[in-house]
């Protein structure tokens, strides 16, 4: 993730949501608790947690400890959640967050398009060999009910 002063863009913004909500235990307006982020991209809390421990999220915390997520955050769930069919690993996808927190702050070097283009490019081959994969599942099926 892209770093200025040794701690990334979105940690401080986390830090400072984090200072703002001291001693606040009631919900904060923007601010969400697991459960309705979980509902909203249709995950588990648990994969949710999982995505927030692997370092692809950074929710604000309640005086109380209970993560807290932004429109932001539920964002970047979806786009792990487009990611993941594709088979993106984990590294994969925390370069991409990056590569797009870099451009969100319009601080995108040349290298940054550079690896933009080539994810565009990986994802493409991704889904070709995703679109094989369901035209023989087809072929299968059309056999299979040829039989019955």
């Amino acid at each position: 993730m892209r770093t200025e002063g040794g701690k990334c863009q979105t940690r401080r913004m986390v830090d400072a949501v984090n200072t703002s909500l001291e001693g606040d235990t009631t919900r904060v307006r923007g601010l969400m608790h697991i459960g309705e982020v979980a509902e909203r991209v249709s995950l588990s809390h648990r994969t949710v947690r999982y995505y927030d421990e692997a370092g692809l999220l950074v929710p604000a915390r309640s005086s109380g400890n209970f993560r807290l997520f932004t429109e932001a955050d539920v964002e970047r769930l979806l786009l792990i959640r487009k990611m993941k069919p594709l088979g993106f690993s984990l590294e994969d996808m925390g370069h991409l967050i990056g590569l797009l927190d870099g451009a969100a702050a319009g601080a995108t070097t040349e290298e940054d398009r550079t690896a933009l283009l080539e994810f565009v490019l990986d994802a493409q081959k991704r889904r070709e060999r995703m679109a094989e994969q369901l035209q023989a599942a087809d072929l299968l099926i059309d056999n299979l009910r040829a039989l019955t």
